[in-house]
């Protein structure tokens, strides 16, 4: 990239951000949380930028998915309103978008007039793609009207790679483990039902299929699942065994 070189300070902070929100991932945060931390960490990361949230696009319908101030989620719902703003047209062509509010009106005079009546000057947006889930732009607002610098926008986009990244990793982690656990619950409904099934054949010297069939009689004219059903009766059998 060309442009003014990216300060070591800066450089410090990015990484200084990258690191607080990398140890907040790895706390499992709800994704509501993480979204909150992705914005608090991009105000630390980038210079000039007061503000910021983050713009979902949901079944084509954009909504704000997290923000540090109630007032950027007004400039995104002007945006929503009018279907026309930086933040969607950084989401819709892949591309940041960084303009100063001064030179702004004629694009988007709806954005342009709601941002300068909250005070923003400023408005830098990148797009931030995870997954079918996910998928948007992160928007940075400053209060003053320098229009924020190339340097920003080189910050801001190698902070939502990196953002990226650690989210869907952080996806595929918990889809991954959710799996096991669903996994194990079947292995041990699969155990339990073995088990009530091979009483059922050793107490009335039945097949497995008739075993099978017995129990899913009892579930369905009791309206209990079939694994509580062999719990049941499994459990009825030790306790009557002991002494």
């Amino acid at each position: 990239m060309t442009g003014e070189p990216i300060l070591p300070e800066d450089l410090d902070e990015l990484t200084a951000a990258m690191a607080d929100l990398t140890g907040a991932l790895e706390t499992e945060p709800t994704e509501a949380e993480i979204l909150d931390a992705v914005c608090a960490e991009a105000v630390r990361a980038v210079p000039g930028a007061d503000m910021a949230s983050i713009t979902a696009i949901r079944d084509g319908e954009p909504t704000t998915a997290a923000a540090t101030d109630e007032r950027a989620v007004e400039i995104d719902r002007a945006q929503y309103a009018a279907a026309a703003g930086p933040c969607l047209q950084a989401a819709e062509t892949g591309e940041i978008v960084r303009v100063p509010l001064a030179t702004a009106g004629a694009a988007w005079p709806e954005f342009t007039a709601r941002a300068l009546d909250l005070g923003v000057g400023s408005y830098l947006a990148a797009p931030l793609r995870v997954d079918e889930r996910l998928s948007g732009a992160l928007n940075l607002f400053g209060y003053g009207n320098h229009g924020f610098a190339e340097t920003d926008s080189r910050l801001l986009q190698l902070y939502t790679t990196v953002v990226s990244f650690g989210l869907r990793t952080t996806r595929r982690y918990h889809q991954a483990r959710q799996r096991a656990v669903e996994l194990e619950a079947a292995m041990r409904s699969r155990a339990v039902i073995e088990q009530a099934k091979g009483i059922l054949m050793a107490v009335h010297r039945i097949g497995a299929d008739d075993a099978m069939k017995r129990l899913v009689t009892e579930s369905q004219r009791t309206n209990v699942k079939l694994r509580d059903i062999a719990a049941r009766f499994v459990e009825d059998l030790s306790s009557a065994e002991s002494p």
